[in-house]
């Protein structure tokens, strides 16, 4: 999967009701001049760089090496530190890290947890399936706990570094270009590298790889001084039991505040809304190993047929949102999501061939670009100001904690239908049943949009 607008990946800031210049992939580049711009966009080239090495990645090296598909599905779960890490964003918005806080609250979270997931992909190198999968698990979590970590700091420094609406318009694009950027290497690149020295070489190079980002962090500037803020807006400390409720409970009953009764209906969408994709998700790497495509053959489409129709996808949801509002993009994307799924059910039943996967590939990511921009932008303008690390985490978290959850039965359920039946045509099933998942977001969306319609608020949001 080329996924350019992954699960956990950067959300615009909040919504304002005046328009503002859009900022694109071009701006940026001509930006790249002030170190600012340059040191975010290699922030978020660390921060996507884990993502899919403990995800679809790892399932690909993983069925090279004769794991069962069960087990493939039980160590995706790793990834529910990304969907869970709104449990700690409240210390890393309010406590500095010990020895590195002299850097300042963001500057030294980042640090540690880049440190963190260059030295847990090392240790996934060197481990590799040969030495256990529990092991390796272990590692992978390590690595997936660091990589969430990284985000929630990352997503603060990059919203409190903004001077403006327009620099943080820049700022939110420079970070989304490098994260793209870092999944094409995780989920492309990294296959080429594999073929050539081994899936343990490859992994122990994007380890090493994390010192990029490590370094743009000690160039970076901090950019609020926490300790003078707290004083200034009367902030108590985290460990009296005012500042654990204000850190904690704060950001999401100030969510529940802003949307009221809609917010649970907002939440269950959300949480819906790109269902199918999680749960097909591990178990794509191992189809196309027991399909028979190269590592080669997959990097290759995926560089190509996979990026256009990615780039076209996010461009076609931004654009209808532009032109139809948030509320029938959303939709949209709901209703064309599960399309892949159905795609991967064909695949399935003709078996190998270049043509039939390029198509799939196509219909995979336009689908995924435009369903993850539509719902980008809502979530986008949902969030508020205040909180920043916490209730941004909140709705990301909420994105795919459900389906991060399922997808670790995914194997369980592949092989389950494989009982007196060929392989393939399990993955048919499989595929077929996943996108089915997909029909609750619809509903889901649909009601909303009827709410929203009836709403003086949704002028400016739908």
């Amino acid at each position: 999967m080329t996924n350019l607008t992954p699960p956990n990946g950067p959300l615009a800031p909040a919504a304002e009701t005046t328009p503002k210049k859009a900022v694109g992939a071009t701006d940026v580049l001509r930006a790249l001049g002030r170190g600012r711009v340059l040191i975010t966009l290699i922030i978020g080239l660390g921060s996507g760089l884990p993502f899919m090495l403990v995800g679809n990645t790892l399932g690909i090296w993983l069925r090279e090496g004769g794991t069962e598909l069960a087990a493939i599905g039980f160590i995706s779960w790793v990834g529910l530190a990304y969907s869970l890490k709104f449990l700690w964003a409240p210390v890393i918005d309010r406590v500095d890290v010990p020895l590195l806080g002299r850097l300042g609250r963001r500057r030294g979270w980042l640090l540690l947890s880049q440190i963190a997931v260059g030295l847990s992909l090392i240790a996934m190198a060197l481990i590799g399936p040969e030495g256990g999968l529990t092991l390796l698990g272990v590692a992978a979590l390590a690595t997936a706990f660091s990589a969430a970590t990284q985000d929630i700091v990352a997503d603060a420094w990059r919203i409190e570094s903004a001077e403006s609406d327009e620099d943080q318009g820049l700022l939110t694009s420079a970070f989304q270009l490098g994260y793209r950027a870092a999944i094409l290497a995780g989920n492309a690149l990294i296959l080429f590298v594999a073929s050539g020295i081994g899936w343990n070489g490859a992994y122990g190079l994007y380890g090493a790889a994390m010192g990029i980002a490590v370094v743009a962090t000690l160039f970076a500037k901090e950019p609020v001084d926490r300790r003078t803020l707290e004083q200034v807006t009367g902030q108590v400390s985290l460990l009296s039991p005012r500042g654990l409720f204000d850190a904690i409970v704060g950001p999401f009953v100030t969510f529940l505040k802003t949307h009221g009764a809609a917010a649970i209906l907002m939440l269950a969408a959300i949480s819906l809304y790109r269902l199918p994709d999680f749960v097909m998700g591990p178990m794509i790497g191992p189809f196309y190993t027991d399909l028979g495509l190269a590592k080669e053959t997959i990097g290759a489409m995926r560089l190509s047929v996979g990026l256009i129709a990615s780039l076209l996808g996010i461009a076609a949801g931004g654009l209808f949102a532009v032109r139809f509002g948030f509320g029938k993009t959303l939709l949209l994307g709901a209703l064309i999501g599960p399309m892949s799924n159905l795609g991967y059910t064909a695949m399935a039943l003709v078996g190998l061939s270049t043509p039939v996967f390029a198509a799939v590939l196509f219909v995979e990511n336009f689908s995924e670009g435009f369903a993850g921009a539509a719902l980008v932008a809502y979530m986008a303008s949902l969030t508020s100001i205040g909180y920043t690390a916490t209730q941004y985490a909140l709705l990301s978290s909420f994105y795919a904690l459900l389906g991060k959850f399922l997808k670790g039965l995914s194997g369980v359920v592949v092989e389950g239908l494989e009982q007196g039946r060929p392989l393939m045509e399990a993955y048919a099933l499989f595929f077929a049943a996943t996108a089915a998942v997909g029909l609750p977001a619809v509903l889901l969306c649909w009601l909303l949009l009827l709410r929203h319609r009836k709403s003086d608020r949704s002028v400016n949001t739908f």
